[in-house]
Protein backbone atom coordinates (compact mmCIF):
# COMPACT_ATOMS: atom_id res chain seq x y z
CA UNK A 1 0.00 0.00 0.00
CA UNK A 2 1.01 3.47 -0.67
CA UNK A 3 1.91 5.66 2.50
CA UNK A 4 -0.44 8.15 3.45
CA UNK A 5 1.06 11.89 3.25
CA UNK A 6 0.96 14.51 5.72
CA UNK A 7 1.00 18.23 4.34
CA UNK A 8 1.40 20.64 7.23
CA UNK A 9 4.09 19.10 10.12
CA UNK A 10 3.50 18.76 13.50
CA UNK A 11 5.88 19.22 16.24
CA UNK A 12 7.78 16.56 17.43
CA UNK A 13 9.30 16.30 20.85
CA UNK A 14 11.71 13.62 21.39
CA UNK A 15 12.44 12.74 24.87
CA UNK A 16 14.32 10.90 27.70
CA UNK A 17 15.00 7.26 28.86
CA UNK A 18 12.79 4.17 28.42
CA UNK A 19 10.43 6.65 26.63
CA UNK A 20 12.42 7.40 24.35
CA UNK A 21 13.56 3.97 23.21
CA UNK A 22 9.78 3.27 22.68
CA UNK A 23 9.60 6.85 20.73
CA UNK A 24 11.85 5.08 17.93
CA UNK A 25 10.23 1.47 18.43
CA UNK A 26 6.75 3.40 17.90
CA UNK A 27 8.15 5.39 14.62
CA UNK A 28 10.34 2.38 12.86
CA UNK A 29 7.39 -0.19 13.42
CA UNK A 30 3.61 1.67 13.53
CA UNK A 31 4.22 5.29 11.86
CA UNK A 32 6.76 4.99 9.25
CA UNK A 33 5.60 2.02 7.68
CA UNK A 34 2.52 3.69 6.97
CA UNK A 35 2.75 7.16 6.92
CA UNK A 36 5.29 9.90 5.35
CA UNK A 37 5.39 11.31 8.92
CA UNK A 38 5.82 15.38 7.91
CA UNK A 39 7.52 16.46 11.62
CA UNK A 40 9.68 19.49 12.99
CA UNK A 41 12.27 17.59 15.39
CA UNK A 42 13.29 19.29 18.60
CA UNK A 43 15.12 17.28 21.24
CA UNK A 44 13.74 17.62 24.50
CA UNK A 45 15.83 14.67 26.44
CA UNK A 46 17.95 16.35 29.20
CA UNK A 47 20.97 16.21 27.60
CA UNK A 48 20.44 18.59 24.89
CA UNK A 49 17.90 20.40 27.23
CA UNK A 50 21.45 20.91 28.81
CA UNK A 51 23.34 21.88 25.91
CA UNK A 52 20.74 24.60 25.11
CA UNK A 53 20.23 26.23 28.37
CA UNK A 54 16.88 24.70 27.87
CA UNK A 55 16.29 26.77 24.98
CA UNK A 56 14.86 24.12 22.79
CA UNK A 57 12.04 23.88 25.71
CA UNK A 58 10.70 26.81 24.51
CA UNK A 59 11.58 26.68 20.61
CA UNK A 60 9.49 23.80 20.77
CA UNK A 61 6.65 25.52 22.25
CA UNK A 62 7.53 28.45 19.67
CA UNK A 63 6.98 25.89 16.71
CA UNK A 64 3.61 24.88 18.21
CA UNK A 65 2.24 27.92 18.31
CA UNK A 66 2.93 28.56 14.88
CA UNK A 67 1.67 24.77 13.51
CA UNK A 68 -0.75 24.25 15.89
CA UNK A 69 0.11 20.55 16.60
CA UNK A 70 2.46 18.89 18.95
CA UNK A 71 3.88 15.56 19.95
CA UNK A 72 6.01 14.74 23.25
CA UNK A 73 7.62 11.96 24.74
CA UNK A 74 8.13 12.05 28.27
CA UNK A 75 10.91 13.99 29.93
CA UNK A 76 12.86 14.35 33.19
CA UNK A 77 11.93 17.31 35.12
CA UNK A 78 15.64 17.11 37.48
CA UNK A 79 15.93 17.26 40.67
CA UNK A 80 19.29 16.87 42.78
CA UNK A 81 20.27 13.42 42.07
CA UNK A 82 19.46 13.90 38.08
CA UNK A 83 21.53 17.80 38.52
CA UNK A 84 24.77 14.84 39.41
CA UNK A 85 23.91 12.22 37.24
CA UNK A 86 23.54 14.20 34.11
CA UNK A 87 26.24 16.71 35.14
CA UNK A 88 23.58 19.06 34.59
CA UNK A 89 24.47 23.01 34.45
CA UNK A 90 21.57 24.15 36.63
CA UNK A 91 18.39 22.73 38.11
CA UNK A 92 15.75 23.10 34.97
CA UNK A 93 12.23 23.48 35.31
CA UNK A 94 9.72 21.19 34.32
CA UNK A 95 9.52 21.11 30.19
CA UNK A 96 5.71 20.40 30.50
CA UNK A 97 5.52 23.24 32.56
CA UNK A 98 6.83 25.55 30.57
CA UNK A 99 5.09 24.45 27.32
CA UNK A 100 1.86 24.65 29.24
CA UNK A 101 2.75 28.24 30.41
CA UNK A 102 3.73 29.67 26.73
CA UNK A 103 0.72 28.02 25.32
CA UNK A 104 -1.82 29.03 27.76
CA UNK A 105 -3.65 25.25 27.62
CA UNK A 106 -5.41 22.96 29.85
CA UNK A 107 -4.19 19.51 30.26
CA UNK A 108 -7.15 16.74 29.67
CA UNK A 109 -6.56 12.91 30.77
CA UNK A 110 -8.66 10.33 29.70
CA UNK A 111 -7.99 6.50 30.60
CA UNK A 112 -7.89 4.10 27.94
CA UNK A 113 -10.71 1.35 27.81
CA UNK A 114 -9.73 -2.22 27.18
CA UNK A 115 -12.26 -5.09 27.41
CA UNK A 116 -10.34 -7.46 30.47
CA UNK A 117 -8.68 -4.41 32.25
CA UNK A 118 -11.96 -3.49 34.87
CA UNK A 119 -11.74 -0.47 36.58
CA UNK A 120 -11.30 -0.82 40.35
CA UNK A 121 -14.83 0.94 40.54
CA UNK A 122 -17.00 -1.46 39.32
CA UNK A 123 -19.96 0.65 38.58
CA UNK A 124 -17.06 2.56 35.93
CA UNK A 125 -18.48 2.39 32.45
CA UNK A 126 -16.89 4.72 30.19
CA UNK A 127 -13.81 6.99 30.44
CA UNK A 128 -13.83 9.98 33.33
CA UNK A 129 -11.51 12.64 31.35
CA UNK A 130 -9.44 14.86 33.80
CA UNK A 131 -9.08 18.67 33.17
CA UNK A 132 -6.61 20.35 35.14
CA UNK A 133 -5.66 24.15 34.96
CA UNK A 134 -2.35 23.70 34.56
CA UNK A 135 -1.42 27.29 36.16
CA UNK A 136 -0.55 28.79 39.56
CA UNK A 137 -2.00 27.91 43.30
CA UNK A 138 1.03 25.42 45.00
CA UNK A 139 3.01 25.26 42.06
CA UNK A 140 4.16 28.78 41.86
CA UNK A 141 3.79 29.59 45.83
CA UNK A 142 6.33 31.09 47.85
CA UNK A 143 6.95 29.33 50.85
CA UNK A 144 8.59 30.01 54.26
CA UNK A 145 9.71 29.06 57.29
CA UNK A 146 9.43 31.28 60.71
CA UNK A 147 11.66 30.60 63.70
CA UNK A 148 9.15 31.69 66.15
CA UNK A 149 6.22 34.09 67.23
CA UNK A 150 5.29 37.16 65.50
CA UNK A 151 2.77 38.42 62.51
CA UNK A 152 2.71 37.39 59.57
CA UNK A 153 0.14 39.44 56.83
CA UNK A 154 -0.92 39.11 53.25
CA UNK A 155 0.44 42.82 51.30
CA UNK A 156 -0.38 43.71 47.67
CA UNK A 157 1.26 47.01 46.63
CA UNK A 158 -0.69 48.31 43.47
CA UNK A 159 1.94 50.28 41.06
CA UNK A 160 0.74 53.84 42.57
CA UNK A 161 2.22 52.49 45.65
CA UNK A 162 -1.32 51.40 48.11
CA UNK A 163 -1.43 49.04 49.91
CA UNK A 164 -3.73 46.57 50.76
CA UNK A 165 -3.08 43.92 54.13
CA UNK A 166 -5.05 41.04 55.26
CA UNK A 167 -3.74 39.26 58.62
CA UNK A 168 -2.79 35.57 58.12
CA UNK A 169 -1.71 34.49 61.80
CA UNK A 170 -0.37 36.05 64.87
CA UNK A 171 1.99 32.96 65.39
CA UNK A 172 2.86 32.05 69.21
CA UNK A 173 5.16 29.69 68.19
CA UNK A 174 7.53 28.06 65.08
CA UNK A 175 5.23 27.81 62.14
CA UNK A 176 5.08 27.71 58.46
CA UNK A 177 3.34 30.04 55.70
CA UNK A 178 2.42 29.34 51.77
CA UNK A 179 1.50 32.02 49.40
CA UNK A 180 -0.55 31.17 46.32
CA UNK A 181 -1.16 32.98 43.36
CA UNK A 182 -3.58 32.87 40.27
CA UNK A 183 -4.65 35.16 37.31
CA UNK A 184 -8.02 35.83 36.07
CA UNK A 185 -6.47 35.59 32.30
CA UNK A 186 -5.61 32.08 32.77
CA UNK A 187 -8.73 30.87 34.79
CA UNK A 188 -10.45 32.63 31.49
CA UNK A 189 -8.24 30.39 29.27
CA UNK A 190 -9.08 27.25 31.30
CA UNK A 191 -12.48 28.14 31.07
CA UNK A 192 -12.89 28.40 27.66
CA UNK A 193 -10.33 25.07 27.41
CA UNK A 194 -12.84 22.98 28.82
CA UNK A 195 -16.36 24.48 26.95
CA UNK A 196 -14.64 24.01 24.03
CA UNK A 197 -13.33 20.56 24.55
CA UNK A 198 -16.51 19.62 26.06
CA UNK A 199 -17.92 20.53 23.03
CA UNK A 200 -15.90 18.67 20.75
CA UNK A 201 -16.13 15.35 22.27
CA UNK A 202 -19.62 15.84 23.09
CA UNK A 203 -19.59 15.50 26.95
CA UNK A 204 -20.75 16.60 29.58
CA UNK A 205 -18.36 19.08 31.88
CA UNK A 206 -18.29 19.34 35.69
CA UNK A 207 -16.57 21.72 37.80
CA UNK A 208 -15.39 21.47 41.38
CA UNK A 209 -13.92 23.85 43.93
CA UNK A 210 -14.36 24.77 47.47
CA UNK A 211 -15.58 28.02 47.34
CA UNK A 212 -17.98 27.58 50.52
CA UNK A 213 -14.19 27.72 52.70
CA UNK A 214 -12.21 29.78 49.98
CA UNK A 215 -14.49 33.03 49.36
CA UNK A 216 -12.67 34.94 47.18
CA UNK A 217 -10.26 32.31 45.73
CA UNK A 218 -11.64 29.72 45.06
CA UNK A 219 -15.26 31.56 44.64
CA UNK A 220 -13.69 33.68 42.00
CA UNK A 221 -12.99 30.29 39.80
CA UNK A 222 -16.42 29.43 40.37
CA UNK A 223 -18.15 33.18 39.46
CA UNK A 224 -15.05 33.17 36.14
CA UNK A 225 -16.71 29.62 34.91
CA UNK A 226 -20.56 30.66 35.22
CA UNK A 227 -20.36 34.15 33.60
CA UNK A 228 -17.84 32.57 30.44
CA UNK A 229 -20.96 29.76 30.30
CA UNK A 230 -23.69 32.07 30.71
CA UNK A 231 -22.45 34.67 27.89
CA UNK A 232 -20.83 32.30 25.71
CA UNK A 233 -21.45 28.49 25.52
CA UNK A 234 -25.17 28.12 27.28
CA UNK A 235 -26.62 27.67 23.71
CA UNK A 236 -23.89 25.94 22.40
CA UNK A 237 -24.16 23.01 25.44
CA UNK A 238 -28.04 23.24 24.74
CA UNK A 239 -27.86 22.77 21.45
CA UNK A 240 -25.27 19.65 21.68
CA UNK A 241 -27.32 17.82 24.00
CA UNK A 242 -24.50 18.46 27.01
CA UNK A 243 -24.60 19.47 29.88
CA UNK A 244 -22.24 22.23 32.25
CA UNK A 245 -22.57 21.31 36.06
CA UNK A 246 -20.82 23.01 39.23
CA UNK A 247 -20.69 21.30 42.82
CA UNK A 248 -18.07 21.31 45.48
CA UNK A 249 -14.97 18.97 45.49
CA UNK A 250 -16.19 16.75 48.26
CA UNK A 251 -19.64 16.23 46.79
CA UNK A 252 -17.78 16.04 43.16
CA UNK A 253 -15.75 13.24 44.76
CA UNK A 254 -18.58 11.54 46.01
CA UNK A 255 -20.34 11.74 42.24
CA UNK A 256 -17.69 10.40 40.50
CA UNK A 257 -17.44 7.57 42.29
CA UNK A 258 -21.16 6.49 42.50
CA UNK A 259 -21.44 7.52 38.05
CA UNK A 260 -21.04 5.33 35.14
CA UNK A 261 -18.01 8.17 33.97
CA UNK A 262 -18.34 9.67 30.54
CA UNK A 263 -17.79 12.88 31.16
CA UNK A 264 -15.09 15.66 31.83
CA UNK A 265 -14.23 16.69 35.18
CA UNK A 266 -12.55 20.36 35.36
CA UNK A 267 -10.17 20.46 38.43
CA UNK A 268 -7.95 23.28 40.18
CA UNK A 269 -4.37 22.43 39.70
CA UNK A 270 -3.42 20.48 42.58
CA UNK A 271 -7.01 18.77 42.83
CA UNK A 272 -6.39 17.73 38.82
CA UNK A 273 -2.66 16.55 39.40
CA UNK A 274 -4.36 13.79 42.36
CA UNK A 275 -7.33 12.89 40.85
CA UNK A 276 -5.85 12.28 37.26
CA UNK A 277 -3.19 9.44 39.20
CA UNK A 278 -6.65 8.45 41.24
CA UNK A 279 -8.48 8.08 37.96
CA UNK A 280 -5.91 6.24 36.47
CA UNK A 281 -5.09 3.85 38.67
CA UNK A 282 -8.59 3.21 39.16
CA UNK A 283 -9.07 2.55 35.72
CA UNK A 284 -6.21 0.02 35.72
CA UNK A 285 -2.84 1.67 34.69
CA UNK A 286 -1.32 4.82 34.32
CA UNK A 287 0.21 3.34 31.22
CA UNK A 288 -3.46 3.30 29.72
CA UNK A 289 -3.66 6.91 30.36
CA UNK A 290 -3.72 10.01 27.66
CA UNK A 291 -3.18 13.55 28.10
CA UNK A 292 -3.46 16.45 25.23
CA UNK A 293 -2.57 20.21 26.47
CA UNK A 294 -5.51 21.98 24.58
CA UNK A 295 -5.00 26.01 24.21
CA UNK A 296 -8.04 28.45 23.77
CA UNK A 297 -6.21 30.00 20.92
CA UNK A 298 -6.54 26.35 18.84
CA UNK A 299 -2.74 24.74 20.20
CA UNK A 300 -2.75 21.48 21.10
CA UNK A 301 -0.04 18.80 22.55
CA UNK A 302 -0.25 15.02 22.99
CA UNK A 303 1.38 13.13 25.20
CA UNK A 304 1.54 9.81 27.42
CA UNK A 305 0.47 10.60 30.95
CA UNK A 306 3.28 8.88 32.63
CA UNK A 307 6.79 9.32 33.16
CA UNK A 308 10.18 8.08 31.56
CA UNK A 309 9.91 4.76 33.24
CA UNK A 310 13.36 4.89 34.61
CA UNK A 311 13.91 1.74 36.34
CA UNK A 312 13.20 -0.17 32.93
CA UNK A 313 15.41 2.26 31.26
CA UNK A 314 18.30 0.91 33.52
CA UNK A 315 17.75 -2.53 33.36
CA UNK A 316 17.40 -1.99 29.16
CA UNK A 317 21.03 -0.54 29.65
CA UNK A 318 22.22 -3.72 31.08
CA UNK A 319 21.04 -5.62 28.26
CA UNK A 320 17.80 -7.07 30.18
CA UNK A 321 14.43 -7.81 28.89
CA UNK A 322 12.03 -5.43 29.76
CA UNK A 323 8.38 -5.51 29.21
CA UNK A 324 7.30 -1.32 28.76
CA UNK A 325 3.47 -0.48 28.00
CA UNK A 326 3.76 1.73 24.99
CA UNK A 327 0.20 2.13 24.48
CA UNK A 328 -0.05 5.86 26.16
CA UNK A 329 3.01 6.82 23.96
CA UNK A 330 1.17 5.23 20.97
CA UNK A 331 -2.29 7.67 21.82
CA UNK A 332 -0.07 9.90 21.64
CA UNK A 333 1.02 9.88 18.34
CA UNK A 334 -2.39 8.72 16.91
CA UNK A 335 -4.19 11.86 18.87
CA UNK A 336 -1.68 13.96 17.40
CA UNK A 337 -2.04 12.78 13.79
CA UNK A 338 -5.80 12.50 13.59
CA UNK A 339 -5.84 16.18 15.07
CA UNK A 340 -3.06 17.15 11.83
CA UNK A 341 -5.82 15.11 9.50
CA UNK A 342 -9.03 16.88 10.80
CA UNK A 343 -7.05 20.52 11.11
CA UNK A 344 -5.63 19.48 6.97
CA UNK A 345 -8.90 17.47 6.28
CA UNK A 346 -6.95 14.66 5.58
CA UNK A 347 -9.38 11.68 5.94
CA UNK A 348 -7.01 8.92 5.31
CA UNK A 349 -4.42 10.64 8.34
CA UNK A 350 -7.73 10.47 10.61
CA UNK A 351 -8.77 6.63 9.43
CA UNK A 352 -5.16 5.25 10.35
CA UNK A 353 -5.33 7.10 13.53
CA UNK A 354 -8.09 5.34 14.39
CA UNK A 355 -7.48 2.27 13.23
CA UNK A 356 -4.19 2.50 15.10
CA UNK A 357 -5.33 3.06 18.34
CA UNK A 358 -8.18 0.41 17.21
CA UNK A 359 -5.28 -2.12 16.54
CA UNK A 360 -3.91 -1.43 20.40
CA UNK A 361 -7.19 -2.43 21.92
CA UNK A 362 -7.79 -5.27 20.19
CA UNK A 363 -3.96 -6.52 20.54
CA UNK A 364 -4.90 -6.43 24.26
CA UNK A 365 -8.14 -7.61 24.13
CA UNK A 366 -6.84 -11.28 22.23
CA UNK A 367 -4.70 -11.81 25.00
CA UNK A 368 -1.19 -10.06 24.25
CA UNK A 369 -0.06 -7.80 26.74
CA UNK A 370 3.00 -6.42 28.60
CA UNK A 371 3.35 -7.57 32.41
CA UNK A 372 1.53 -4.40 33.87
CA UNK A 373 -2.01 -5.34 31.69
CA UNK A 374 -1.04 -8.87 32.25
CA UNK A 375 -1.25 -8.93 36.56
CA UNK A 376 -4.42 -7.26 36.30
CA UNK A 377 -6.72 -8.49 33.32
CA UNK A 378 -9.53 -10.70 33.64
CA UNK A 379 -8.31 -12.69 30.94
CA UNK A 380 -7.96 -16.15 31.95
CA UNK A 381 -4.59 -17.05 30.00
CA UNK A 382 -2.66 -13.96 29.14
CA UNK A 383 0.21 -13.91 26.86
CA UNK A 384 2.75 -11.18 28.50
CA UNK A 385 4.86 -10.18 25.81
CA UNK A 386 8.14 -7.75 26.24
CA UNK A 387 8.28 -4.53 24.67
CA UNK A 388 9.49 -5.16 21.10
CA UNK A 389 7.27 -8.47 20.67
CA UNK A 390 4.24 -6.19 21.74
CA UNK A 391 4.92 -3.88 19.30
CA UNK A 392 5.26 -6.48 16.60
CA UNK A 393 1.85 -7.79 17.65
CA UNK A 394 0.20 -4.52 17.27
CA UNK A 395 1.98 -3.87 14.16
CA UNK A 396 0.54 -7.22 12.79
CA UNK A 397 -2.85 -6.52 13.97
CA UNK A 398 -2.56 -2.78 12.23
CA UNK A 399 -1.67 -4.01 9.40
CA UNK A 400 -4.96 -6.72 9.11
CA UNK A 401 -7.49 -3.66 10.16
CA UNK A 402 -5.84 -1.44 7.09
CA UNK A 403 -5.65 -4.50 4.55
Amino acid sequence: MSKIKMTTPLVEMDGDEMTRVLWKLIKDELLNPFVELNTEYYDLGLVHRNETNDQVTVDSAEATKRLGVAVKCATITPNAARVKEYDLKEMYKSPNGTIRAMLDGTVFRAPIIVKGIEPYVKNWKKPITIARHAYGDVYRASEMKVAGPGKAELVFTDEQGNEQRELIHNFKSAGILQGMHNIEDSIESFARSCFNYALDTKQDLWFATKDTISKKYDHTFKDIFQDIYDKEYADKFKAAGIEYFYTLIDDAVARVIRSEGGYIWACKNYDGDVMSDMVATAFGSLSMMTSVLASPHGYYEYEAAHGTVQRHYYKHLKGEETSTNPIATIFAWSGALRKRGELDNLADLCDFADKLEKACIKTVEDGKMTKDLALITTNPNPTTLNTQDFISAVRETLEGLLA
